[in-house]
């Protein structure tokens, strides 16, 4: 599955940085600036140097300063470490006021995003600073492309993203069905989209689950958002089986851009979609697919996949992996291969989506540019990105929750599983990386995505990664940003609303060149050219 990317630069924001110069000249206070000169260095009693660390964290977590690694990097950085948790789902608010206020913490983790840091002038180039992030420096010598995701058209680097290592190189989303009523059925796999359809009418009419009640939902699925495209859980991804390429990991593909063979398109107006839609709509008006699928929220539709956790009732999803069902039905479902749309298709037609290239890749760490203490906050990065706080970061405190065995290899133990908001553990949140070159033994999401992504790798073959997938480092200037999410806003609030109502009521070819003609007309075809320009410059980088 893997896949030759090109080296890359992305745009600059030296116009950011001047602009910013030119605010703080007319500023009556000067100091207020980011990237002003710093004060006399801040210390604790001890004389050690005091640097900020922000934490954007899930509600559920430990908070950060409560985790005893923390102690660990404190000694390795010599310098005092003011903790600090924030709620990462209401902090937007927060973040756009630190940085229309130029005042941002001194290091932060999963609080910015690779473009805020790069369209405000408040941030450090860490790429300029590797002599003294020697941990870092191995971390981009190793993997390439966590340099090439995050940096700008002058190869600067304001943040890093974490890599959660090569067993995370997947694309994290699958076609997962019941086995053991395939088996009670006596099926096989669908190998296309009539035999998945016979496949969901036998989960209706034929009582797999065995308990004499006709509660089975043949296919869940999550409801529809009405300001973003596909992402987790989506039913189009079956725009694969129609042989379109999806990468529902990356903004572009949200507001249903796509590039097939080097010319970017937009996924809503495609003749693929069309023929999703009149597919999934036949399943909606034969009861194969729940009649309020459609507006569900996300906790009744995590509830009939979990059922009463005694006996499962629901056949087919689109997920993550077989643990969306609940822990006591996952050993029942298995991923499947992607169906052709058509018998006639060709096997090489089919595809997957092409997430693999980010999925992997998680939070950002950024540091200010008018950070007091700089050589100690180098020194904090630094410390994070060796490898053993990267693992306690990642799964827990050694060894409570993970045990060092020695030789590159560390084992997370059963406690980690078992403590679930009692982990000492940024999980996905963290800021490090897994080397491809250490092993992390009991790693249960790695055998849960491996299973499913075991049906995949024949497919995956069909991708061509140089002509069928924008990269993630193709990213719009500032302006065109503002630009293409207007438009994005006009055109998934119409497209979205036309296409619920044809997954009720049908007919999307009586009205489907009158959609294509008002999503061209509400910025469809001048996002379509602002990304294929995006596209080409991220290619000859």
């Amino acid at each position: 599955m893997s896949s030759p990317r090109p080296k890359h630069r992305h745009y600059s924001r030296r116009g950011a940085a001047l602009g910013g110069v030119l605010a703080c000249a007319v500023s009556l206070t000067l100091a207020s600036c980011a990237g002003s000169d710093a004060a006399d260095e801040k210390t604790d009693a001890s004389g050690r140097p005091i640097v900020q660390v922000l934490v954007a964290q899930n509600p559920d977590q430990m908070p950060v300063a409560e985790m005893g690694w923390t102690a660990q990097v404190e000694e390795l950085c010599e310098c005092a470490i003011e903790w600090e948790s924030v709620d990462a789902t209401g902090f937007g608010e927060q973040r756009a006021a630190m940085l229309a206020a130029q005042d941002v913490p001194d290091i932060s983790i999963s609080a910015f995003s690779v473009e805020d840091t790069q369209r405000n002038p408040y941030f450090e180039d860490l790429g300029t600073h590797l002599d003294q992030m020697p941990n870092l420096r191995e971390y981009f010598d190793t993997v390439p492309t966590a340099r090439q995701t995050v940096a700008t058209t002058d190869d600067e680097v304001f943040s890093v993203s974490s890599y959660m290592g090569a067993g995370y190189e997947v694309p994290g989303r699958y076609m997962i069905v019941n086995k053991t009523w395939l088996e009670a059925l006596d099926l096989e796999p669908p190998r296309t989209w009539d035999e998945l359809h016979d496949m969901l009418v036998a989960f209706k009419e034929q009582d797999p689950n065995g308990n004499g009640k006709a509660d089975e939902i043949p296919l869940n699925i999550n409801q529809l958002s009405i300001d973003s495209f596909g992402g987790f859980a989506s039913p189009f991804l079956l725009l694969n089986s129609a042989g379109l390429t999806t990468h529902f990991a990356t903004g572009s593909m949200l507001q249903g851009i796509y590039v097939e063979d080097g010319e970017v398109r937009n996924a809503l107006v495609s003749e693929e979609y069309r023929e999703v839609i009149g597919f999934l709509h036949q399943l909606m008006s034969e009861g194969l697919i729940p009649e309020d699928a459609l507006t569900a929220d996300s906790s009744q539709y995590s509830a009939r996949n979990q059922a009463d956790g005694i006996t499962p009732t629901v056949g087919m999803v689109f997920g993550w992996g077989a643990s969306d069902l609940g822990t006591e039905f996952e050993d029942q479902y298995i991923s499947i291969a992607p169906p052709k749309a058509d018998e006639s298709m060709a096997d090489d037609e089919v595809v997957w989506d092409a997430s693999a290239d980010t999925y992997v890749f998680t939070s950002n760490i950024a540091m200010s540019s008018s950070a007091t203490n700089k050589e100690a906050a180098y020194r904090v990065i630094d410390a994070l990105f060796s490898e053993e706080i990267s693992v306690q970061q990642f799964r827990g405190t050694m060894p409570s929750f993970v045990t060092d065995d020695g030789d590159g290899t560390y084992t997370v133990t059963d406690h980690f599983w078992e403590a679930s908001n009692d982990r000492e553990a940024l999980e996905g949140g963290f800021a490090g990386w897994i080397s491809p070159d250490i092993t992390l033994a009991n790693e249960i999401n790695i055998a849960r995505l491996q299973k499913m992504d075991a049906n995949y790798q024949d497919v995956y073959q069909n991708i061509d990664w140089e002509n069928d997938v924008i990269p993630p480092w193709a990213r719009p200037s500032e302006e065109d940003t503002n630009t293409i999410a207007n438009n994005a806003t006009n055109v998934l609030n119409y497209a979205m609303q036309m296409t619920a109502s044809w997954l009720q009521d049908g007919n999307v070819d009586e009205q489907w060149d009158e959609y294509v003609d008002q999503v061209n007309t509400l910025g469809g075809t001048q996002n379509v050219e602002l990304w294929q320009q995006i596209y080409d410059e991220a290619r000859q980088k």
